[in-house]
């Protein structure tokens, strides 16, 4: 697995300003990949990612053995940033009992009659589960500041004439992921970080090859003309929220194995942390457990 000062620098700092130039999407681990030809860096990196899979699967055992904890993921990207294929290949080889999946569409008129953060709320992952948004309560801080005529067609006017609107989501985010974070979820956060030139090879790809047309929609050509809005929005969303316990990562996504890689690295030390053991039985369970194999053996 990558090493954990390696993982660590992609975790943004909590206080500091989030300036996504200075994160580089085509980062392919160089360092940690001695080998020098393609052909061997791309082998190197296809046993990394199975050796971390297989430490992931052991880790998400103990946490679904202790439930005591659980683990919220919440992935942030621009379109085919490959948000699906990391979920995909991430969880690969995890319990499927321990891992719960939410995609978030546009929101429903009942959604919209409640707070932006209730129809999140309600699907939080479960004690000893790993829980996965895909897209999050942070599309309102995002997709909703980029198009403000989408904002508030539920609010009342105060709230939307507020100056410090967006400050206050930003609170309200805070406030309930330090929340979830004292009642035992912690909160990982990943924006995967494409490049402008990797996401139009990839549109391409999808038009070029039949099998993939389902994945474009022209809306993507739309959003891809508002590219500089939503860095900004990403910039001011992850400065404003990254904080020490429920932490940004801002994840390379121009190579899909260092994406994958890097996740699964970062959950999988994370759930290390918090120091699990397989539960102990009290003494009256273990002499149960005697008398069953006795029973057992006499058969």
């Amino acid at each position: 697995m990558l090493g954990e000062k390696t993982l660590e620098r992609f975790r943004v700092t909590p206080g500091k300003r989030v300036r996504l130039k200075d994160h580089d999407p085509a980062w392919a681990a160089a360092d940690e990949l001695a080998d020098s030809s393609h052909k061997e860096i791309k082998a190197s990196a296809k046993k990394l990612l199975k050796q971390t899979l297989e430490e992931l699967a052991e880790a998400q055992e103990l946490l679904y053995a202790d439930n005591h904890h659980s683990i919220l993921l919440i992935f942030q990207a621009m379109d085919a940033a490959g948000k699906d294929g990391t979920i995909k290949h991430v969880m690969s080889g995890v319990n499927p009992q321990g891992c719960q999946v939410f995609s978030f569409k546009q929101p429903s008129v009942m959604e919209l009659d409640h707070t932006f953060l209730w129809r999140h709320q309600r699907v939080m992952p479960e004690r000893g589960r790993i829980g996965i948004f895909n897209r999050s309560y942070y599309e309102d801080v995002l997709v909703v500041k980029v198009h403000p005529e989408l904002l508030g067609r539920h609010l009342p006017e105060r709230a939307k004439d507020q100056k410090q609107f967006w400050q206050d989501r930003y609170d309200d985010i805070n406030a309930m992921e330090r929340h979830l974070d004292r009642n035992g979820t912690m909160v990982l956060k990943f924006f995967l970080n494409v490049s402008k030139h990797e996401q139009k090879q990839r549109f391409l790809e999808r038009l070029d090859r039949p099998e993939k047309n389902w994945k474009f929609s022209a809306g993507d050509l739309a959003e891809r003309k508002h590219w500089d809005d939503y860095m900004s929005a990403y910039e001011d969303a992850m400065t404003a929220t990254g904080t020490k316990t429920a932490p940004w990562y801002i994840i390379p996504a121009d190579h899909k194995w260092v994406t994958r890689t890097v996740v699964a690295g970062i959950v999988t030390n994370a759930i290390r942390s918090l120091k699990l053991t397989m539960p102990a039985l009290p003494p009256e369970e273990l002499v149960k457990l005697a008398v069953a194999r006795a029973e057992l053996e006499q058969e």
